[in-house]
């Protein structure tokens, strides 16, 4: 079968671009009731609100074109999502291929940076994208969703509740480094603060996307 592909522009979000300062959207359930968390799961909460408040990501100015607000993604599970780049190429689907670059954080660990696809380099020295299959369930359901409504070339922040994030060590994508993985894992899935009532604090992550190419199967 004749596999069509369609290509985007260089990416736009290696480090030498001038930095862009955002404030992201408050993510913790309003449904919350403080009574229910444990002082250090209220301080943990705080900590995020105030940490995604203030990051700052190294990304190309938004276009005229962008959303400049977060909006929640439709049946998403909470994903909200921030276009600072629109595409101009095809919106993928099911079954497509797809290749994405990003930047990675924890917002638990004060935007820890735990991947970045431009750590992850070819035999040339050139970064090498993350490529999956739309509906194969790889990929973590927030970062698919998101991807699933952008079109190629374009650039988006989104912010992935706990639910829509790491539900298993199996999902991708994962940290080639060892000692990355295990400190992200061990922070999401720490049994004690489960327990504590902090879910809603330590599995939240914040993804910047570039859609660079699809392939239709």
């Amino acid at each position: 079968m004749m596999l069509q592909y369609s290509a985007a522009p260089q990416c736009s979000l290696a480090p030498h671009h001038p930095p862009v300062r955002f404030v992201l959207p408050k993510i913790i359930s309003s449904t919350s009731s403080s009574s229910n968390l444990t002082r250090r799961g209220a301080l943990s909460t705080a900590l995020i609100s105030t940490t995604l408040g203030t990051l700052i990501f190294t990304i190309s100015p938004p276009s005229k074109s962008a959303i400049t607000e977060f909006l929640e993604l439709p049946n998403s599970g909470g994903v909200k999502a921030l276009d600072i780049r629109l595409g101009a190429g095809e919106v993928p689907s099911d079954g497509d291929q797809v290749a994405i670059h990003y930047y990675g954080r924890l917002a638990a660990k004060q935007g820890w940076r735990f991947d970045s696809t431009y750590d992850h380099k070819d035999e040339n020295g050139e970064p090498v994208p993350y490529v999956f299959v739309i509906g194969s369930g790889k990929v973590i359901s927030g970062i698919e969703t998101a991807v699933k409504s952008m079109k190629v070339g374009g650039v988006r922040r989104i912010v992935i509740p706990p639910s829509q994030g790491y539900q298993s060590t199996s999902q991708e994508p994962i940290p080639p480094n060892f000692f990355d993985r295990q400190r992200l894992f061990t922070t999401i899935f720490n049994p004690t603060r489960l327990a504590n009532g902090e879910g809603s604090t330590l599995a939240t992550l914040v993804f910047d996307i570039e859609l660079v190419s699809l392939r239709h199967k």
